[in-house]
Formats: C-alpha cells, sequence, structure tokens
C-alpha cells in the first residue's frame, strides 16, 4: 500500500530523470566533432600524407587580420579563414584582402550564436547572410560551413544536407581552453597534429595576442616534421 501510494512520485522522479539523461546525451551529440544527425561532416581526413589544414575562426578583425594574412604570405601558406558576417559587413576591407591573397573562406554564421534550439529559418538567414557578405570579398571558391562554438543538433545539419554543405570542424584545438601562452599553443599543436589534421585557431581579436604569437611557432615546427599546408577543399579533395 505504501508503495502505491508513493507510486506517482516514483514515476515522477524517473520520468525526470529520463529527461535530464535525453538533455545531457543530446547537448553532447551537438558538440561531437565526428559526428552529426544529417548531412556531412569531417573533422580530419584519413591519409599518411603529410598534409594539415591550417584554419582560423571568427572576424575578420583589425586586431589580427592584416598581422596573419601578412605571416601567411610570408611562409607560403594557404590557410581557411571561417569569418562571421557581421565582421564582414564591419570590416569588408579585411574580406577582400584575405580573398584576393587566394586564401579559402568558409562560413562562420552572421552572428556567432550557438545553432541548437534555433528555427530553421534562423539558419537560412545566419548561413545566407554571411554567404552574401563572402561573395562581396571577391571569394568564388566553395563556402564550407564551421558552426560557432562547433554547436549542432538538428535544423543546422538539415539546412546543410540539403543545400549540399559540409560541415568542418576540427581534430587540434590548442588555443580554446584557458589561457595558454604563446609557447603552450605551440607545444599542443605540434604534439596533436597528425596527418590529415585540421587545426582550429583563434587569432583575430586583440585578446588573442598569444595565439598570433603561436602562429609562426607552429607553421616552422611543422614545416620541420615535414608537413604541407593545403586549404579545407584541397584536404578534402584529398580524399
Amino acid at each position: 500500500m505504501n508503495w502505491l501510494r508513493r507510486k506517482p512520485t516514483i514515476i515522477t522522479a524517473v520520468s525526470l530523470i529520463v529527461v535530464l539523461v535525453a538533455a545531457i546525451s543530446l547537448w553532447n551529440v551537438s558538440s561531437a566533432r565526428t559526428f552529426q544527425f544529417f548531412g556531412d561532416l569531417v573533422d580530419r581526413v584519413e591519409t599518411t600524407e603529410k598534409v594539415v589544414a591550417l584554419t582560423f575562426d571568427d572576424g575578420p578583425d583589425p586586431a589580427g587580420a592584416q598581422q596573419v594574412l601578412d605571416l601567411l604570405v610570408a611562409e607560403n601558406v594557404p590557410a581557411t579563414f571561417f569569418l562571421m558576417g557581421r565582421d564582414l559587413e564591419k570590416h569588408p576591407e579585411l574580406g577582400r584582402r584575405i580573398a584576393d591573397a587566394k586564401h579559402e573562406i568558409g562560413n562562420h554564421t552572421y552572428n556567432h550564436q550557438r545553432m541548437i534550439g534555433v528555427l530553421p529559418s534562423t539558419v537560412a538567414k545566419e548561413v545566407e547572410d554571411t554567404d552574401a557578405q563572402i561573395r562581396r570579398t571577391g571569394y568564388s571558391g566553395d563556402i564550407h560551413f564551421r558552426p560557432p562554438n562547433g554547436k549542432k543538433l538538428f535544423a543546422l545539419p538539415r539546412y546543410l544536407q540539403q543545400h549540399d554543405r559540409t560541415t568542418v570542424m576540427w581534430d587540434v584545438e590548442p588555443d580554446s581552453e584557458g589561457t595558454p601562452t604563446a609557447q603552450e599553443i605551440t607545444q599542443r599543436t605540434l604534439a596533436q597534429t597528425k596527418p590529415g589534421s585540421i587545426i582550429l585557431l583563434h587569432p583575430m581579436y586583440a585578446a588573442r595576442e598569444q595565439t598570433r604569437q603561436a602562429l609562426k611557432p607552429v607553421i616552422t615546427g611543422l614545416k620541420e616534421r615535414g608537413y604541407r599546408f593545403l586549404t579545407v577543399s584541397a584536404l578534402l579533395g584529398s580524399r
């Protein structure tokens, strides 16, 4: 009898646990680097050839864009810039410089909001408004997509699948946790990179000086280990 009286409470508790477990599972899936529910996702390319893609997220911003571009020219390294629509609209000349230097430009949404729990119309606007800003730079190549903070669940992957777009994640991310020094960023990158890696760095904004300082040692160290740099499209084309 006591059990029967407590039955509604038990059912409620079990239901809450089930909902909580489901929510945690979906949150983990939304952050997964190697899985999404729809469409093509890549975090690295399986290859024995020593090739990597160097990618930059956010911006373009005056604090870091030109310094990064100058170094890439000096080192003869192609890169892929995943840029935000609002920053491109604010600094169109920086976008044109990236395109003129023949680097690849990818889409990192317009407002850099987490793309989970959003309507399909929001996804479409974030992606398409940014595409328009990218095309205004003069860039004419394929536009791959990288979700802000790597977050994606249902609406975003479904939209990308419907438009034959690839979600580009990463397998090396040395500057996202804590406040690492340039030396730590360099050491992490060299330790984690392997053939086919997609390296993610955030050098654009003023607070990212340590990442900018690490960029030359990263490039030098990888070259010394025999690596060549490709754009994301070229790396995907090697699959």
